[in-house]
């Protein structure tokens, strides 16, 4: 799949959503409820959870997030594939 280099680096610009990425690095798996209260405890981050809706919605145009239902809750994962085919133009 060919992702938009623009809409990935729009993505990346902003360090709420690095520090989205950074968490599901760690977790490989999240809810959105685990993922606010990591923000909000860990980060010390003063973010509603619409506002992180939002910049879950922008990390998924840029095909960085997927989410899928598990049971009654909706799961968060980061696919890598977009940044390694950023990449890999330029690391060839």
């Amino acid at each position: 799949m060919d992702w938009d280099k623009d809409i990935i680096f729009k993505a990346l610009g902003d360090s709420t959503r690095r520090i989205i990425l950074d968490e599901l690095t760690e977790r490989n798996e999240l809810t959105l409820y685990e993922l606010t209260t990591c923000l909000v405890m860990k980060h010390h981050l003063a973010i509603s959870r619409q506002a992180i809706a939002k910049h879950l919605n922008t990390l998924g145009d840029a095909g960085l997030v997927i989410s899928k239902r598990k049971g009654k809750y909706r799961v968060l994962t980061f696919n890598k594939e977009p940044l390694r085919n950023l990449l890999k133009g330029w690391l060839n």
